[in-house]
């Protein structure tokens, strides 16, 4: 029988009584709601405890008084369905999310569609008392990973902490037309405008310091497929050094050139890697490079 389901300190398991003797795949299969196959990866995956204890063991022998508690994380992520971002990993603290292009990380005016929105949607459906606090952003049509803290003591630890605690963040980019070196850094002074366009001066015009360090993937004679990895993260830091180099992220319409390949603004945040604000465990995250992005330079 099912038993109260808690939400806190340890609050990912449901709670379930035994009251007859029975092997235990054969109690979850008549007690957890999912099926066969999430059952045995979430045995296997080491997300039952009887009486406390972990258990792998399909037939382990369950006697009536004992209790058994069934992980939620690895559901929550199985049955978590958007088209717009999909859950890489998620505990207690935080949670680290791909995103798609053409959806904000955050409320902004009118729009109701953003990354925190559809988050505090998911706690809520999968009984969480959290919501998504925002860490850091990406533009809305940019893809790729980010954080978001569950709480707001985390949120200040990783907002305060963020040049600290993270320790590797790179984008993969399409870039109009074929660069000319392999390798390189750009460094200048970002600021923006009246109209929030950002521009760049070698000298400094009261704006932020920013360094961007590059390296060519792949090039064709009309495109470039180009790393980059920030040591400052500037607000369109990568859009607007892509363009002082001559070659601007592909379907950019505030800094590109009008080449637009993909129909999308070509950039993505394909790696991610920090020091977890809480275990101090070091987190690193990578996606694969966007399939669109390859095909170019088959």
């Amino acid at each position: 029988m099912h038993i109260n389901t808690n939400h806190q300190g340890r609050g990912d398991y449901d709670h379930y009584a035994v009251t007859a003797s029975q092997p235990l795949l054969q109690f979850l299969l008549a007690n957890v709601p999912q099926s066969r196959s999430k059952i045995k990866a979430t045995l296997q995956g080491r997300g039952v405890r009887v009486d406390g204890k972990t258990i792998t063991q399909f037939d382990y022998p369950l006697q009536p008084g004992m209790k058994v508690a069934v992980s939620k994380t690895k559901r929550n992520q199985q049955t978590f369905k958007s088209r717009w971002l999909k859950i890489v990993y998620e505990d207690r603290w935080l949670i680290v999310v791909e995103k798609q292009p053409g959806i904000l990380s955050m409320p902004a005016g009118h729009s109701s569609l953003h990354v925190k929105g559809v988050l505090d949607d998911y706690f809520h459906r999968s009984k969480q008392k959290c919501t998504a606090h925002v860490v850091h952003r990406l533009d809305r049509d940019t893809s790729g990973l980010m954080v978001y803290a569950k709480d707001i003591d985390t949120e200040q630890m990783l907002e305060h902490n963020w040049h600290q605690l993270v320790y590797d963040r790179r984008y993969v980019a399409v870039l109009s037309g074929e660069m000319e070196s392999d390798e390189g850094t750009i460094a200048n002074w970002l600021k923006d405008n009246q109209a929030y366009v950002t521009y760049s001066s070698p000298v400094d015009n009261g704006g932020k310091y920013a360094v961007t360090h590059y390296h060519v993937m792949q090039r064709t004679t009309d495109h470039s497929l180009v790393e980059f990895k920030l040591e400052t993260g500037r607000k369109n830091q990568i859009r607007v050094h892509a363009a002082d180099m001559g070659h601007p992220v592909c379907g950019d319409t505030k800094y590109g050139n009008g080449d637009d390949p993909l129909h999308r603004l070509c950039l993505h945040a394909f790696l991610l890697c920090f020091t977890h604000p809480v275990t101090n465990k070091p987190m690193e995250f990578e996606t694969s490079v966007p399939t669109p992005f390859r095909l170019l330079f088959k």
